[in-house]
């Protein structure tokens, strides 16, 4: 039996086998998500091979249970790149979330912004991705099942039913092209000049990773960005993680609204 079916075996025996409909991963200071669902938290510590927490602002838990009626299962937090060197750090959780029969993913993150009409507060729903980091989490992976086609890697499905849901709330969610920096130094200004003129709307050091192990797994996937800063030389404000911390909360109330509008509105 593999690792990540030993773990789902696990997961099942304390929080049920009836299968997820939904994976959620949350980003910086959004942790606070997982406290809404009623079900089931077991630290991560006490599924071998899950993160450790690296970062503040993460919760390192799995929940599930119900959130507005959908069978959920919640990473409080995830693990980052730039906290191993290894791009695949998710690929376990990700083959469990799989294992439990979960088909859906959704991602979110904290994100700095490229564009004057996406400020601190705003939501980003990524329509794509730009992989500047310049790695892969299948680097390794022998099968062929590694040559992934990304044309559609942001399902186009959920992020249908993201906006509208969004619309029914009458909460702006502007579509955006998320680009990926290994960190966890802060991108240079040259650098947001460089994502800009490649096409990028906002910039990140996650998520990236956990869209391409959802492809290769076979999950559909969407995500959205909460802004919580303007990107390197495009305003005064000071970049910090403690800064990406107090201003995730600004779009985490919003981000949080949409999702429950979306669970409970269904998707096909």
């Amino acid at each position: 039996m593999s690792k990540s079916a030993e773990l789902a075996r696990l997961i099942q025996s304390r929080a049920g086998a009836e299968p997820p409909k939904f994976g959620l991963v949350l980003g910086s200071g959004l942790g606070h998500l997982a406290a809404q669902v009623e079900g089931v938290a077991i630290p991560y510590s006490e599924l071998p091979g899950f993160p450790h927490a690296g970062v503040s602002g993460h919760v390192p838990e799995l929940t599930i249970g119900t959130l507005e009626g959908r069978r959920v299962a919640v990473f409080g937090g995830r693990a980052h790149y730039y906290e191993s060197g290894r791009a695949d750090a998710m690929r376990l959780p990700l083959e469990v979330l799989a294992a439990l029969g979960t088909e859906q993913l959704l991602l979110t993150n904290a994100a700095g912004s490229l564009r004057a009409d996406l400020p601190p507060g705003a939501l980003m729903l990524l329509s794509d991705h730009i992989a500047f980091a310049g790695t892969n989490p299948l680097i390794g992976e022998p099968s062929e099942a590694r040559f992934v086609p990304m044309t559609a890697a942001h399902d186009p499905a959920l992020r249908a039913a993201l906006t509208a849901a969004a619309r029914a709330l009458e909460i702006p969610l502007p579509e955006g092209v998320y680009c990926w920096f290994s960190g966890p130094s802060f991108e240079t200004p040259a650098e947001i000049r460089a994502a800009r003129i490649l096409g990028a709307d906002a910039v990140g050091m996650s998520t990236v990773p956990e869209i391409i192990l959802a492809r290769f797994l076979g999950l559909r996937a969407a995500a959205i960005s909460v802004i919580t800063n303007m990107g390197a030389g495009l305003s005064d404000e000071s970049i910090s993680h403690e800064h990406t911390k107090a201003m995730a909360p600004l779009g985490a109330a919003k981000l949080e609204r949409i999702l429950r509008r979306f669970l409970k509105d269904g998707v096909a």
